[in-house]
């Protein structure tokens, strides 16, 4: 080793090494001249003669033509499997092994070039590998094999030089297939990234889809819930059907149940062509594997009309979504199935299961089957679930996070490794939270601002009832999906699974604070909205942009804060002019989708007064925060200076909290600026730093500076 631990470059080595390669050069030089029949042409490799093909005929056979390689079909054999998964016959897979040739054997390239009296087309051109396998260029069912048949359906065989006369034309078989016969299945470099393998996790009830795929059924769409896995249940239907699975996820950008996928709607959307060939390429890989395609999410395949007319009606097929499915998007239609949402017990279980398991990909296979499919494009299969179900070990921590099965695992997963890096080897309350947050996408993030709370319940100094209703938030916002889920309170409507709450109050009473305390205890991130995105002049504009919001806070765990609530959920007038028609649109449109939202959304605003009552039926807890009073206020006192500022014996917190009528937030304002005070003087906080903050913050706040209200510390003011 070098200086810096660095390995030394060995140049005597690297020389070494050159000499044996060009000593093996030699060595194949002489070989090769031993046995070549025209050593001394002078247009070698400009025509192959009758004796260079008699002399590659009468050498020893190849490794093509011995067999080695096991590439004949026998049974067993992956050329046996391609028979079966892509419905060739024996006079198919003659023409593909006779394409195949060259790649295998160089002495084919010779022979082929003799063969299509061209020694530059080096692979089977259409006459002479029809020739060879005893087939007609004057029959239409034989030129069909190369123009449309299954090879080249299947992506087996490709015709190049497309310009030239059918019988001219190359047979060529692409890289992928040549390296699949040989043993390789590594996917192509091109959908490689979009092949995902999925958890073994027994979740759900696959028997209706397996039922569908042994009746015949080669097309089906499972619609999704926001809790629920397609991907799964047709794994193991698939698997129980005895397939192999490809589950491929498509590419793009923001799906509404799955952050960070493509919407086709949006700009940067896959170009139609290129989502064209991935899908043929996807469908080559399901063919190559003997394996069922998993294809979504399926708006995906909705860039182009007729892409769905791709899949092969003898390759079974399972596409998953949320949308409803429309007739339009193909000329087939497919078999439509729901997925149910799963359970809160059902994910508690596969949070223990996930959780007891060890860090393999094996994890989580012991959990029960729950509910499964349900009729078409259904959400039933709930009914009786969860009546006796009782709290586990996890579900105090865990189920507000509405996560899918897949999730649930690699969240589990993040969490033990955030565990082991803690250096902890049990899996923590809040191992659990990041892990679940790690689940969350950043589709939210480009539309409000991300807060991660960093102050807990301690830190509040609000009276009681406040402090209630925040917990009540917190408790609604932890049980929501077993009292509106499971046990079905909010049928009906279209109604979703959120909680939606009013925090009123004058300014700096603590309401924004608050919000970050229900986010710590939840374990979930807050984001604020930022109205200046949200508003616009334009009709309709404000709409789309609220619309943009809750669709991606709905495949986000996070608590949505909207402050300034009262700006887009004020109240509805009497419509004088075109300009309240449009304002009272805006409100009922606001109306219809804080109904349905399934997250968890504060409203935060100073007038209450002008909060549209229609708006306050649809909240479910409504917290008044009132200014505080003098016990609050010396609370708060102490609480903004903390624990390291140094203070002086001068300090008289009991008479700021009598004379000084302060919200919470104004009297953080002014113990910051009486820190930066007495940081400026080089000494502890005294009194004096703290009066003239205070009248700096009464200036801010527009209110006179009264003798009688600083009393004896006036002077201080004047000094």
């Amino acid at each position: 080793m070098g200086p810096g631990g660095r390995t030394e470059t060995k140049v005597s080595d690297l020389l070494d090494r050159l000499s044996a390669v060009e000593s093996r050069i030699r060595d194949l030089v002489a070989r090769r001249r031993a046995v070549d029949p025209q050593p001394d042409d002078p247009y070698r490799g400009l025509y192959v003669s009758e004796e260079q093909v008699d002399h590659l005929l009468s050498g020893a056979r190849g490794v093509v033509a011995a067999g080695s390689l096991g590439l004949v079909a026998r049974e067993g054999s992956r050329l046996a499997a391609l028979r079966a998964s892509c419905g060739v016959d024996e006079v198919d897979l003659d023409l593909l092994v006779t394409a195949l040739a060259p790649e295998l054997d160089p002495r084919f390239e010779a022979l082929l070039g003799y063969l299509n009296d061209d020694v530059t087309r080096r692979r089977p051109g259409a006459a002479a590998a029809f020739e060879l396998c005893g087939l007609s260029l004057a029959s239409g069912v034989d030129r069909a094999r190369i123009t449309r048949g299954p090879l080249v359906a299947a992506g087996l065989v490709e015709l190049t030089d497309t310009d030239r006369p059918l019988a001219s034309r190359s047979l060529q078989v692409p890289d992928r297939v040549v390296a699949h016969l040989l043993g390789d299945d590594t996917p192509h470099p091109q959908v490689a990234h979009l092949i995902e393998e999925l958890p073994s996790i027994a979740w759900g009830d696959p028997s209706p889809l397996v039922r569908a795929l042994r009746a015949g059924e080669s097309l089906v769409y499972l619609r999704e819930e926001a809790t629920s896995s397609a991907r799964l249940l047709a794994a193991r239907a698939l698997g129980e059907h005895g397939r192999d699975v490809v589950n491929a996820v498509l590419p793009g950008g923001v799906d509404p149940a799955q952050p960070g996928r493509v919407d086709p709607a949006q700009p940067g959307r896959v170009d139609p062509v290129q989502l064209r060939t991935v899908l043929e390429l996807l469908v080559r890989e399901a063919r190559l594997a003997g394996a069922g395609l998993v294809l979504g999410p399926v708006h995906g395949l909705l860039a182009e009309p007729g892409l769905i007319d791709l899949l092969g009606p003898d390759l079974p097929v399972v596409l998953v979504g949320t949308e409803t499915w429309d007739p339009q998007w193909s000329r087939r239609i497919p078999l439509r199935l729901g997925v149910p949402a799963s359970t809160v017990a059902e994910r508690e279980a596969l949070w223990a299961a996930a959780l007891g398991a060890g860090n393999g990909p094996s994890g989580g296979d012991s959990l029960g089957a729950g509910d499964g499919l349900s009729g078409a494009d259904g959400r039933g299969g709930t009914e009786g679930r969860g009546g006796t179900e009782g709290r586990g070990g996890t579900e105090g921590v865990t189920s507000q996070f509405r996560l899918r099965p897949e999730q649930v695992y690699r969240a589990a997963r993040t969490a033990r490794a955030q565990a082991a890096a803690d250096g902890v080897g049990q899996v923590g309350a809040e191992h659990l939270r990041a892990g679940a947050r790690a689940e969350n996408g950043t589709a939210l993030e480009r539309l409000a601002r991300r807060i991660s709370p960093a102050v807990g319940w301690p830190d509040l100094v609000l009276p009681k009832p406040i402090i209630t209703g925040l917990a009540e938030i917190a408790l609604r916002a932890r049980h929501r999906e077993r009292v509106l889920g499971d046990w079905r309170m909010r049928p009906g409507g279209g109604r979703g699974h959120g909680v939606a709450a009013l925090l009123a109050g004058d300014s700096g009473t603590g309401k924004t604070m608050s919000a970050e305390v229900l986010a710590t205890d939840l374990g979930l991130d807050l984001y604020v909205v930022d109205l200046a995105t949200v508003v616009d002049k334009y009709i309709g504009e404000t709409e789309k942009n609220l619309e943009q919001i809750f669709t991606a806070a709905q495949g986000v765990n996070a608590v949505l804060l909207f402050d300034e609530a009262d700006s887009i959920f004020g109240k509805r007038s009497e419509v004088k002019d075109a300009h309240d028609r449009y304002a009272n649109i805006e409100s009922a449109y606001l109306l219809q989708r804080l109904e349905s939202f399934d997250g968890l959304v504060l409203l935060a605003t100073n007038l209450r007064a002008n909060i549209d009552d229609a708006f306050t039926r649809r909240l479910d807890v409504v917290v008044d925060f009132p200014l505080p009073d003098v016990a609050h206020r010396r609370l708060l006192w102490d609480r903004c200076l903390g624990s390291v500022l140094p203070r002086a014996e001068d300090l008289d917190l009991d008479f700021c909290a009598r004379s000084f009528t302060l919200s919470g937030g104004a009297i953080r304002a002014a113990a910051v600026s009486a820190a930066y005070f007495a940081a400026e003087d080089g000494g502890p906080l005294q009194m004096r730093h703290l009066v003239t903050a205070v009248q700096r913050e009464y200036r801010k706040l527009g209110r006179l500076t009264l003798a009688e209200e600083f009393g004896d510390y006036w002077p201080l003011l004047q000094a």
